[in-house]
């Protein structure tokens, strides 16, 4: 009878055990899977991508044409609806010493942007059970000096950490370190076990947007893949995503960003060199062109990169919407209430470059704005938006109500 038990436990021990197996089996071919581009893949691509300028909107020309000579847009720019590109159009200088003109495939510093890729790649790591969102930051690195911060917290601003741009700085220039060599996120990390700044603000208790939270996931992703942020990037994001033009730049690898395009801030006078703030990556570091951000936003869509409960997580508010629909999700800003548009975006504004990147999930719906002049300009999108049946994505655009300040609008 005995023995008759022991067999029964063996047998369902093995039957657990060749489950187990097999689920994990599963999960690595779907993962693998997901990473294996096609042919197809890259003849459906060149098909997105493709653009001829004689059937462009003439509207969009019109309004970008005004944005340039009005307002001073110095960028490259493309709408895309339901797979086909609308308008694009690359306008002004690349680099205003030398009169280099913008090309359409010029590679921009995505500045906050960034974050998004930084959020997939998180999310990523989760589904593959090398991270949990509660997991607090000391358990990759123990002597980090706050209590209680989990990357759920990071990923929706609300470690109430102070912003490492402003404290580093600060260092550097007190103690004469060496601004031409980039800092990494590592090292960023041992400074601020080091000195042990005070945090704005006790964790999880405000929305606090700042560039130390995804920077410390930056440097989680390079600890626990055991791999260069930019190499995790190239294997696991670029690459899958046939984003053939788009690279991590950082000063802690390259001497000098191989990129022609320069940031510009405010007037033409001010060209903006990279220094050891362009070291640390997470937060910003990644360069792109607008053919591959719309490729990012058709491999998102597809499940290639992650699976729809992910992405629907990454979408939700995190925070107290600002005028009831401008919120934060893990990675993406957001536009969405009661009767509107599902809206995920970002902005970026880094060293002379400021951006706007909007999906429209709702209407299928692409609006990128890559600019090189910090000048005010894409403050002044509202009326595309309109055109494009779009939210108008602009902080003060609506109340709590939805409507517009002033306006009858529903």
């Amino acid at each position: 009878m005995k023995f008759r038990l022991l067999l029964t436990a063996v047998a369902l021990s093995l039957i657990t055990v060749s489950a187990c197996t097999s689920k994990e089996e599963k999960a690595k071919k779907a993962a693998a899977q997901q990473k294996i581009r096609t042919k197809e893949d890259d003849k459906a691509d060149s098909l997105l991508i493709a653009y001829d300028p004689k059937k462009g909107d003439p509207w969009i020309a019109d309004f970008v044409q005004n944005l340039h000579k009005k307002y001073g847009f110095n960028g490259n720019m493309l709408v895309a609806r339901k797979g086909k590109i609308l308008y694009e159009k690359a306008i002004g200088w690349a680099d205003y010493l030398h009169r280099d003109s913008l090309k359409i495939n010029s590679e921009f510093e995505l500045a906050s942007i960034s974050k998004t890729f930084t959020g997939v790649a998180i999310m990523q790591l989760v589904e593959a059970g090398k991270l949990k969102l509660t997991d607090d930051v000391k358990k990759f690195f123990p002597n980090f000096p706050y209590d209680g911060i989990t990357i759920e917290l990071l990923l929706s601003h609300r470690s109430g950490m102070m912003n490492y741009v402003y404290f580093i700085d600060d260092i550097y220039r007190k103690e004469k370190l060496n601004m031409k060599k980039g800092v990494t996120n590592q090292e960023v990390m041992d400074i601020i076990a080091d000195k042990k700044p005070n945090p704005y603000t006790k964790p999880n208790k405000v929305f606090h947007y700042n560039n130390s939270n995804f920077m410390v996931l930056g440097a989680i992703i390079e600890k626990v893949t055991k791999q260069r942020y930019s190499q995790y990037m190239m294997e696991h994001i670029f690459k899958p995503a046939g984003m053939k033009h788009t690279h991590v730049y950082s000063t802690t690898e390259y001497e000098k960003i191989p990129v022609d395009v320069v940031g510009h801030d405010r007037t033409w006078r001010y060209s903006v060199v990279q220094n050891f703030l362009d070291g640390p990556v997470g937060d910003k570091g990644i360069y792109s062109t607008l053919h591959d951000l719309v490729l990012y936003d058709k491999y998102l869509k597809n499940g290639r990169l992650l699976s729809q409960k992910s992405l629907d997580s990454a979408y939700v508010g995190r925070n107290k919407p600002v005028n009831g629909h401008f919120n934060y999700g893990y990675g993406w800003r957001m536009f969405d209430g009661k009767g509107m548009d599902k809206v995920v975006y970002h902005t970026g504004w880094w060293h002379g470059f400021r951006h706007i990147y909007v999906r429209d999930l709702d209407k299928d719906v692409v609006v990128i704005f890559l600019g090189n002049l910090t000048n005010g300009s894409l403050m002044h999108l509202d009326d595309l938006y309109k055109y494009l049946k779009m939210p108008i994505i602009r902080k003060g655009a609506y109340t709590g109500a939805g409507s517009l300040p002033g306006s009858d609008e529903d």
